[in-house]
């Protein structure tokens, strides 16, 4: 296998487990957070400055990069890694949540999908073949398979028809797969609320025998015990020796509740996202650096942070930076929200290896406010 998975310790509390993650690209350590970088930029920040907040592996989007600047451009130019100059892991999703998410007038068919450009409603179609050529011409560490994103709340009747498509849609990825030697491929266990379907999913997809295996069709909308049932109910379906993902999670207790269930990688778009808007992940909890409480205020946003923003500016001058829309402000938060959540998984990787993931949880849930807030933004 191109991707190794090392166990390191495994919780003696829960299903928490340490480990890394090997790629042809590096090795990092697990649970680990991942950084989207949707159009091979996570968003505003520098190579140095991911680095510096501890990144080890980031996130590029098939579809965007696709649609713009092109896959075959990036071919030309070494693959994405050389592209946008970060020579450390990269993991590309298949495309296939931006079609069913942002897409227009989507049509799904046995052989793949047809549907408009979300921006310029020009026609495009994505097949599970197009989608491992586009990958491959990445020459991404990671690939995932195509699949069908089916929205919550979905039918059980939906969602059995679905699966089927979804296992169907794995195996001629795996088929079209050219670079087998240079690139991993996970599958992805879909089947909503249902524990039956999950276990079919996740059985068949075990027998084609990827490289690591993501948990999909979460963190759409479904109450937090749901998730958290899904997530204990199906990760130990999936091999132990393999890496095990949670796509589209980038909240603190979200990422607890999940380490807690066995996963070893999370992404999201949410720390650029909210830091774009003013908000900052802090110890404390969210705080909203536009607010009038901070105009005279000329301590850090989190005292207790290593990042670059934290150990260089104020929050009285962030606020100003946003008051007057200027982009050094945009970038700062981003920094900051970034090293935060890789701060966590740092924090969560020291808890498991001293079997205190228990009372890591509970301090991060009381600190950062979560048993007083419903949303766990």
């Amino acid at each position: 296998m191109v991707i190794e998975y090392k166990l390191i310790k495994e919780s003696s509390e829960c299903m928490a487990r340490l480990g890394e993650i090997r790629t042809p690209h590096g090795s990092f350590p697990t649970p680990m957070f991942m950084a989207v970088g949707t159009q091979a930029t996570v968003k505003t920040l520098t190579r140095e400055e991911l680095e510096a907040a501890g990144a080890r592996i980031i996130l590029g989007n098939t579809y965007h990069l696709w649609t713009q600047p092109g896959h075959e451009l990036i071919r030309e130019a070494g693959g994405l890694h050389k592209f946008m100059n970060w020579p450390h892991p990269i993991l590309t999703d298949s495309g296939g949540f931006q079609v069913f998410s942002l897409a227009k007038l989507r049509d799904i068919g046995e052989e793949g999908v047809t549907f408009r450009h979300h921006k310029s409603g020009a026609p495009l179609y994505l097949s599970p073949e197009l989608s491992i050529e586009i990958q491959n011409a990445l020459g991404s560490d990671i690939m995932m398979v195509l699949d069908e994103c089916p929205p919550y709340p979905a039918s059980y009747e939906y969602m059995q028809k679905s699966v089927a498509r979804t296992i169907r849609w794995a195996e001629r990825c795996k088929n079209a797969h050219r670079n087998p030697d240079r690139q991993g491929l996970f599958g992805i266990v879909q089947g909503g609320e249902y524990r039956d379907l999950r276990e079919l999913c996740a059985r068949e997809l075990v027998a084609l025998d990827f490289d690591g295996y993501a948990i999909g069709g979460l963190s759409v909308g479904e109450p937090k015990e749901i998730q958290n049932r899904v997530l204990a109910e199906t990760t130990p379906l999936l091999p132990e020796n393999k890496p095990r993902y949670l796509m589209g999670v980038g909240s603190p207790g979200m990422i607890l509740d999940a380490v807690e269930r066995g996963v070893d990688i999370f992404d999201c778009v949410l720390p650029t996202r909210i830091a774009r808007h003013g908000t900052a992940m802090t110890r404390r909890g969210r705080l909203i650096i536009r607010n009038k409480e901070f105009e005279h205020d000329h301590r850090p946003l989190d005292p207790g942070c290593d990042c670059y923003t934290c150990k260089n500016y104020t929050k009285a001058y962030l606020r100003h930076l946003f008051k007057a829309q200027e982009m050094l402000g945009y970038r700062l938060l981003s920094i900051h929200n970034v090293r935060f959540l890789l701060w966590l998984a740092e924090r969560i990787r020291e808890a498991i290896a001293n079997d205190e993931f228990y009372r890591l949880k509970e301090e991060i849930y009381r600190e950062y406010g979560l048993y007083d807030n419903e949303k766990d933004f």
